[in-house]
């Protein structure tokens, strides 16, 4: 897998007759934010972080914005700069660049428990015998930018965004509307039962 670029411009470094003498805190306790956040909200997700000293290196972030260390980017964006980073904007900004890289696959459900739509897609797939992945969009942060991240480019970034989310064997649905006419189009009849997975069961 691709991993997602990420680049840390600390205070340090020299520029001619310049050096940089004084050790930033806030520099070091954004490193620390940045591999912490590695190891728990974006587990699993490839990443490759460069640290490069500002002073040394001020033109290349600077063409983005970036010009008072802290700087942090990820791909060629500048997320924050002047103070320690927050972690949730270092979350959104690598989820949102890894779906960018690598499609999704299987069968996967993207809703909140309290969703009657949700309930009701739930039910579809489960009727259809159709196995698939749930993540709650309200209780992990991760699930709703990664939803956010894959549905945006399909539907515009002005459409709002509801839920439920759906995408089968990799392939976009929608919501649960869609969701019930395509499976209701694509199930087989279950030849062990006599009767369609969808069908009621007998009296």
């Amino acid at each position: 897998m691709e991993p997602v670029h990420i680049t840390l411009y600390r205070w340090a470094g020299n520029w001619g007759p310049f050096k940089v003498k004084i050790p930033c805190g806030e520099c070091s306790l954004t490193k620390d934010v940045l591999e912490d956040t590695f190891l728990h909200e974006l587990e699993g997700i490839p990443i490759k972080l460069e640290i490069l000293d500002w002073l040394t290196w001020w033109w290349r972030p600077l063409r983005r914005g970036g010009w008072h260390a802290p700087i942090v980017m990820v791909e060629d964006r500048v997320i924050s700069q002047g103070h320690a980073l927050n972690r949730g904007v270092l979350t959104q900004a690598v989820i949102e660049a890894s779906v960018k890289k690598h499609a999704i696959s299987g069968n996967h459900l993207f809703g909140k428990d309290t969703c009657p739509h949700c309930k009701r897609a739930k039910g579809y797939l489960e009727d259809a015998g159709i196995p698939y992945t749930y993540h709650d969009v309200v209780s992990i942060p991760r699930a709703l930018y990664e939803m956010l991240g894959r549905v945006k480019p399909l539907i515009g970034p002005k459409t709002p965004v509801t839920v439920p989310q759906i995408w089968l064997d990799g392939n976009y649905i929608g919501g649960a509307d869609q969701l019930e006419q395509h499976v209701h189009k694509h199930v087989e009849p279950n030849p062990e039962r006599g009767q369609c997975s969808l069908s009621p069961p007998r009296s």
